[in-house]
């Protein structure tokens, strides 16, 4: 058996028939193709993904000396009583609230939870302060009523352009916090506005979003790492102690 998918007015039929090839119907045109090679097409396809993703990977090695230094400033910040603020639109968004999460629950290892905010969850201050101001200080009005001086804020933009992240960095810098940005291979905007920049080698937005969250659970686990020293140093004082 083999399965034909016809197209008409953009609604997709399955159905099984005996012929060998594939025929694809639109309202103007019918197009033929043989089944293998509309199977080889998608193949080609999630390959040429995963290639991609792959070479974007390699490259990320680049970014340790940014990394290293950015999550040893957070842990200053968290050691001194700080908080970790974090915010993107779309699929940013959703990396920040899953970096809060590791950082509040656990990414691997039991420890103490840590203060971590994102602020892209509470849809009563989003859609007030996009209805009231303007979209572009949804993320700004919070950090002016949360950031103190000793928090460290994360923006996150594949462009590097957002102009609500921008505006956003802008006000954790009046504040006194420490900013890092997270973006694509240019930096946009916010390479030169943010303390520190985390630019995936990249201009796709999925590999940058992919690397992103990656990125995250680095640093997440870096720091759990470091709490987890600490946790387990204190508990053999106090043995020696008593």
């Amino acid at each position: 058996m083999q399965t034909i998918l016809m197209i008409s007015k953009l609604n997709w039929f399955h159905f099984s028939d005996k012929m060998s090839t594939l025929a694809i119907a639109t309202n103007s045109c019918i197009i033929i193709f043989h089944k293998n090679i509309k199977r080889s097409f998608e193949m080609v396809s999630v390959i040429d993904s995963i290639k991609e993703h792959e070479v974007v990977f390699s490259k990320l090695s680049s970014l340790i000396p940014q990394i290293e230094s950015f999550t040893s400033k957070l842990i200053t910040c968290l050691q001194s009583g700080g908080k970790l603020l974090v915010f993107g639109n779309g699929g940013s968004a959703a990396d920040a609230q899953h970096i809060a999460a590791e950082l509040i629950g656990r990414y691997k290892k039991e420890r103490i939870a840590l203060p971590a905010i994102a602020l892209t969850t509470d849809t009563s201050i989003l859609t007030s302060l996009s209805n009231d101001y303007d979209f572009r200080y949804v993320f700004a009005r919070q950090v002016q009523a949360l950031c103190q001086p000793n928090d460290v804020v994360i923006g996150i933009s594949t462009s590097g352009n957002s102009g609500n992240i921008i505006e956003g960095l802008k006000e954790a810098i009046k504040k006194g916090a420490y900013t890092c940005a997270f973006t694509g291979s240019t930096g946009g905007s916010l390479k030169e506005l943010a303390h520190s920049c985390i630019c995936v080698p990249s201009d796709t937005t999925a590999r940058i979003q992919e690397a992103h969250i990656f990125i995250g659970h680095v640093i997440c686990e870096k720091v759990e790492n470091f709490y987890s020293l600490e946790s387990h140093l204190n508990i053999e004082s106090v043995i020696e102690v008593t």
